[in-house]
């Protein structure tokens, strides 16, 4: 199997899932949020697009694309863009619940296997500056879709979830290893 994608944290969810897989990132521009279609199917578009474009370099390999975004009331959350936009979403989600779409598709030779997307529901903790402060002290929030990363010192800004841990992380890998087996990729 190929995974389009450069995370460092897809990469590690396979691997710990014992799943074999090589690396090779799309070059495909992200089309940008439009502001009007869901979260989840964008997110699907951009994982099945991923794939997509990988799938053209490697004949009868299963390519993986996936996307994850992060959603509150119907708004997608990226990156921030400086540690302002971060305190931004911090207040945004503080004592709120919002959610994590990963978008994903499985690919071979052109031809779209299963596509489908995991919805995550996480709460925040009432965050107070200090608090915000703190857990910025300790992540590169500058590189998160969200500005957090649950696998990093959540506990201090989670108050719980409802949905797979891994799909926060950035892949729900117990998902991808059913549909592979289902594909009869793995045993």
């Amino acid at each position: 199997m190929i995974l389009a994608s450069q995370s460092p944290r897809r990469k590690e969810l396979l691997a710990s899932a014992g799943v074999s897989f090589g690396v090779d990132v799309s070059r495909g521009e992200e089309v940008p949020w439009d502001g009007v279609q869901p979260p989840e199917d964008y997110t699907c578009g951009l994982a099945t697009a991923k794939a997509l474009e990988v799938s053209g370099r490697h004949p009868g390999e299963i390519v993986l694309g996936a996307d994850t975004v992060v959603a509150l009331d119907g708004v997608i959350y990226g990156k921030p863009k400086d540690l302002e936009d971060a305190t931004g979403m911090f207040h945004a989600f503080s004592g709120r619940e919002h959610h994590v779409f990963t978008g994903v598709a499985l690919v071979r030779d052109g031809e779209v296997l299963r596509s489908w997307y995991a919805d995550t529901a996480v709460r925040f903790k009432t965050l107070d500056d200090e608090t915000i402060r703190q857990y910025f002290s300790l992540v590169n929030v500058l590189d998160k879709a969200g500005a957090y990363g649950i696998q990093e010192h959540g506990d201090l800004i989670v108050d719980g979830i409802q949905g797979l841990f891994s799909n926060v992380v950035g892949l729900p890998v117990e998902e991808v290893v059913e549909k592979l087996r289902e594909l009869g990729e793995i045993a």
